[in-house]
Parts: structure tokens; C-alpha cells; sequence
């Protein structure tokens, strides 16, 4: 599913414009970003919970030429769902 897709799904189930669920859809992901970069996480209860995690340096490798290479230490965005939405998944009959 795209964001188009998602803008769309909404619009039906709500009623609302495209234009304006595509408005809402744009300012919840610009908040999540900012969110992440300033270190801090989103808890939506029910669903998941976004947040940030460190990965610690390592040698990587160029896998053209095999030569080693070090990437340093990073911070990654991370989600977990929640419980409830895990056993939802679970226990659905859709299954693809």
C-alpha cells in the first residue's frame, strides 16, 4: 500500500476531502520524523510504538572489491508493535 492508497482508504472511511487527508497523512509523518530526530519516541497505544535505537560501529565490507570497511556507530528508527495489535495479526483470517 502506497500513502496514496492510505489517503485514499481514508477519505472513503471518513467522508473527508483527499486534499485534506492527504494534509493530515503529510503532518503525522513530518511529526513523526521530527519526533525521532530529537530522540524522542511515539506510543500509539493499540498499534505500536515508534522510537530510535543505536546500532554500535562495526566493519562492514565493500562487496565489489571485498575490502573492509568501518561504518560507525548510528542511530536507527525502529517500530514495535503492540501486543493487541500482534495477536490481531495472529489470529486474522487474511493471511497472505
Amino acid at each position: 500500500m502506497t500513502k496514496a492508497d492510505l489517503v485514499k482508504r481514508v477519505a472513503q472511511d471518513t467522508g473527508m476531502l483527499r486534499r485534506e487527508v492527504a494534509q493530515i497523512v503529510d503532518s503525522f509523518l513530518i511529526t513523526v520524523k521530527e519526533v525521532l530526530k530529537d530522540g524522542e519516541h511515539i506510543e500509539i497505544r493499540g498499534f505500536g510504538t515508534f522510537d530510535t535505537k543505536m546500532r554500535k560501529p562495526r566493519m562492514g565490507r565493500n562487496p565489489k572489491t571485498e575490502e573492509k570497511v568501518p561504518v560507525p556507530a548510528r542511530r536507527v528508527p525502529t517500530f514495535k508493535y503492540s501486543r493487541g495489535f500482534k495477536v490481531e495479526i495472529l489470529n486474522s483470517n487474511n493471511k497472505k
